[in-house]
């Protein structure tokens, strides 16, 4: 999958009968369903349940079973309440008949209130900084295996502002920061804006995590899976626009990492938030 035409395509999903719609499966190197795309897959399903002038203001997600990537996903979404100025939707993904994820959106109207952010941290700008595709590049050749490993064409284009070394990463403190756009121009639909965000959310998260480790356990060494994702929407954005993905994990413990995340466009505005639980183990432990 390489522009965001394909994404939009995938998060696109049939409508089986009222409130059940089926979506496929981006074909991720990991033989694993992304968290990401059910994220944005079950907003997507939500966005078609509520009327036009509700917006999602915030998404809070359990992932139950790893995804069957052979396999559609089938969306089941149950009209929780529909209110004055908020609307709520429950949304339960599917596969070979056992739930795989659930998660809860709430939506609301626009409204006028009290209005105040933190202050975005001042890293370099996304142009000053390459993208993960060239920084990788010099391994193409040198060391073919990493490459194919670490190396994934993508809809979204990431630059990182702190330099890693993928062949030998560093033990560092857990902080981060991604700057990261949709290839190519988005429709203008707020909803397409917030399920792209939603689905390039999951990427960086854990990986966070992990740093502090580094001197312990090669980061190829490691087995990650996304437990649970929360994102709140705070003010609007483009996701074909750069934005800064600001990323600090305060914990990891009993074989889970907890990160958080701030997203802020260009101008200094915070736009989303989010945070994410997973599993971080050895790939020994996992065999075992």
């Amino acid at each position: 999958m390489r522009s965001s035409d394909e994404l939009i395509e995938l998060l696109n999903l049939e409508s089986i009968e009222e409130n059940i719609f089926r979506g496929q499966n981006y074909q991720a190197p990991w033989k694993r369903v992304f968290g990401g795309q059910v994220l944005a897959q079950a907003l997507h399903a939500a966005y078609n349940t509520v009327p036009s002038d509700r917006f999602a203001h915030s998404l809070h997600a359990y992932f139950i079973l790893a995804g069957d990537i052979e396999q559609p996903i089938i969306y089941d979404v149950e009209r929780i309440r529909d209110g004055g100025s908020f609307t709520t939707r429950r949304i339960v993904a599917i596969q070979k008949g056992r739930a795989i994820f659930n998660a809860a959106v709430s939506f609301q109207l626009r409204q006028e209130g009290l209005d105040h952010q933190v202050r975005m941290p001042n890293v370099p700008p996304p142009e000053a900084l390459v993208s993960d595709e060239k920084a990788l590049a010099p391994l193409k050749e040198a060391n073919p295996p990493l490459y194919k490993r670490f190396y994934q064409e993508r809809p979204i284009e990431f630059r990182q502002v702190e330099k890693i070394d993928p062949v030998n990463p560093k033990k560092s403190r857990p902080f981060r920061h991604v700057w990261f756009k949709a290839k190519g121009t988005l429709p203008d639909e707020v909803r397409v804006h917030q399920e792209v965000l939603a689905y390039a959310s999951d990427y960086n998260l854990l990986i966070t995590a992990s740093f502090p480790h580094l001197e312990k356990v090669k980061r190829q060494d490691l087995f990650f899976a996304s437990l649970d994702h929360a994102m709140w929407f705070h003010r609007s954005f483009r996701a074909d626009e750069w934005l800064l993905y600001a990323l600090d994990s305060p914990s990891a413990s009993n074989s889970r990492g907890f990160t958080r995340g701030n997203i802020f466009n260009q101008d200094g505005d915070l736009v989303a938030s989010v945070v994410q639980e997973g599993l971080i183990r050895t790939k020994r432990a996992v065999k075992s």
